[in-house]
């Protein structure tokens, strides 16, 4: 009887062990979007700004987007451009189910002569 006993809960045991594996495997693994925006700040328009998206399987989209400042100082107009560029671009994305999960904002200004950069990483997963 001991013995019967021990058999099968250890099948038992066996059974709930290999569904728990089994359930484990079949969840979906997540999956995840980088957009990465880069807007110059270098004086007289010359920098260059870029959107670049890292699709789920690695592949990227390169887009242009407008320099920060012009000839004549700030650029208002680049700026409300490059933010309804990024903005449709979250939006589609998001429309798609994608989850925004993650945003860091960076800056790089090396040293005192004008030049610098705005990046900011937005994560998404799905």
């Amino acid at each position: 009887m001991k013995k019967t006993f021990i058999i099968l809960l250890l099948a038992v045991a066996g059974v709930l062990c290999s569904t728990n594996i089994m359930a484990q495997s079949a969840q979906p693994q997540p999956k995840y979007v980088q957009i990465t925006t880069i807007e110059s700040v270098v004086n007289g328009g010359l920098g260059r700004s870029k959107m670049i998206v890292t699709k789920e399987d690695g592949s990227q989209d390169e887009k242009d987007l407008n320099n920060l400042f012009s000839m004549v100082g700030i650029n208002f107009k680049n700026i409300r451009e490059n933010e309804s560029s990024i903005i449709g671009t979250l939006k589609s994305y998001t429309d798609n189910g994608w989850k925004l999960v993650s945003t860091v904002p960076l800056t790089l200004s090396p040293g005192n002569n004008g030049t610098g950069i705005f990046m900011t990483r937005y994560l998404l997963c799905k």
